[in-house]
């Protein structure tokens, strides 16, 4: 089977979940990681099955696990086109003077040495394939929240785009940074009043990776529609 193959890291729900149906309605075949696999495997199943989809059990935290991710994708599929470094976590109420610090670690693990283990594991791949890498950012990585280590993470993701795209320059493969603001997910604990969806997210995913080969979209910064002032 010649069908291109895209790699979703926090492919359990949200944007990864999303991001994933809309892959395989394009006609990709499909590389699920995430902690979680019991959410992967129902997925799989929606998706078409193994000849569709292929369920991987990651820690994206853990290198040996990462290895064994792109292991697995490659014995499956024989070759990686589509990247999206999705997975992430968000952070602990306090500002830097009060919050809970184990969660800091937890976060910058997941959020910023994840990402480096992922591109380091699937670059040779993508190298190969002259493929598409894309990075979960944040429209937080963009401006200053006060006391959030959480924004801090996500400005260190914006520089390892910037650094990567530097890095794979006439390589041929695109670099995106995906960027959303606030989104309707499983990250929040309550329902968000005024947000996107993950399918909106999944959309612009979708747009970056759908470009003729001589378009490079490097950013996509996605916010909600500002609400209407009342009259």
């Amino acid at each position: 089977m010649a069908d291109p193959v895209f790699l979703i890291t926090g492919a359990s729900s949200g944007i990864g979940e999303e991001t994933a149906r809309r892959a395989v309605a394009a006609g990709y075949r499909v590389v699920l990681a995430a902690r979680r696999r019991e959410r992967l495997d129902g997925l799989v199943e929606s998706l078409g099955g193994s000849e569709r989809a292929l369920a991987v059990a990651c820690d994206v935290t853990d290198e040996a696990q990462q290895k064994a991710m792109v292991d697995a994708a490659l014995n499956a599929f024989g070759r990686i086109d589509v990247v999206f470094a999705n997975a992430g976590m968000r952070g602990s109420p306090g500002g830097f003077s009060g919050a809970d610090t184990s969660v800091w670690r937890d976060m910058i693990l997941t959020n910023v040495y994840g990402v480096g283990l992922t591109l380091q594991h699937t670059l040779p791949a993508l190298r190969e394939s002259r493929g598409h890498l894309l990075i979960t950012g944040s429209a937080a990585g963009r401006t200053t929240i006060p006391g959030s280590m959480y924004s801090a993470s996500k400005w260190a993701v914006s520089a390892i785009g910037y650094g990567v795209r530097e890095e794979l320059r006439g390589s041929g493969v695109r670099v995106t940074l995906i960027e959303p603001g606030m989104v309707d997910t499983p990250f929040f604990d309550e329902r968000p009043e005024h947000a996107l969806e993950a399918g909106d997210v999944a959309e612009a995913v979708m747009y970056a990776v759908s470009q003729p080969r001589r378009v490079d979209v490097n950013e996509v910064l996605v916010r909600p529609t500002p609400e209407e002032e009342a009259s």
